[in-house]
């Protein structure tokens, strides 16, 4: 029988605008290829020189090229680092929701008090939050603007991970 399975690994993206120098810390080289309507680059590319070859292989791996475009995103996945058009990265990729840090907080507590996401939901709350946590949470699920939107983020951040918002921004 045929089972159907989700990719939940995450992985880091930025998406090239053109303007860059550097990706992931490698310098970002541009084509002499000139586009003829923008006068820009036609494509750019890096170059990484860290990769190793497997141990049966019966040549050596000296440097790989990730060749891409502007609007391109370049993701860096724990085993290489690869250039997706931009279509095809967002139907496969969803960037991960981002939370408060009070949410985080509860979410990090429920779960190591062995608690479930549902517990979340019916007002489970851990004794080691703080009045601050206690109160960023309460104005993010009292929050009246999308009651559904709200618990489907907090649903995905249970599941997939999340990011936490800057307070300073």
């Amino acid at each position: 029988m045929i089972k159907v399975y989700r990719k939940t690994a995450t992985i880091k993206a930025e998406q090239f605008d053109g303007g860059q120098k550097r990706v992931f810390g490698y310098r970002v080289i541009p084509s002499s290829m000139i586009d003829a309507i923008t006068g820009m680059p036609a494509y750019y590319w890096i170059l990484i020189n860290d990769v190793k070859p497997e141990p049966d292989d019966d040549f050596t791996v000296d440097d790989v090229e990730v060749v891409f475009e502007v609007g391109d995103w370049i993701i860096k996945e724990p085993d290489e680092i690869k250039a997706i058009k931009n279509d095809v990265f967002k139907q496969t990729y969803a960037e991960l929701p981002v939370i408060n840090k009070g949410i985080a907080q509860l979410i990090e507590l429920t779960k190591q008090d062995g608690k479930s996401l549902g517990d979340m939901f019916v007002d489970y709350a851990p004794k080691q939050l703080t009045d601050a946590d206690e109160d960023m949470i309460s104005n993010w699920v009292h929050d009246t603007k999308n009651k559904t939107v709200l618990s489907n983020k907090l649903a995905r951040a249970w599941l997939d991970g999340y990011q936490v918002e800057d307070e300073n921004a």
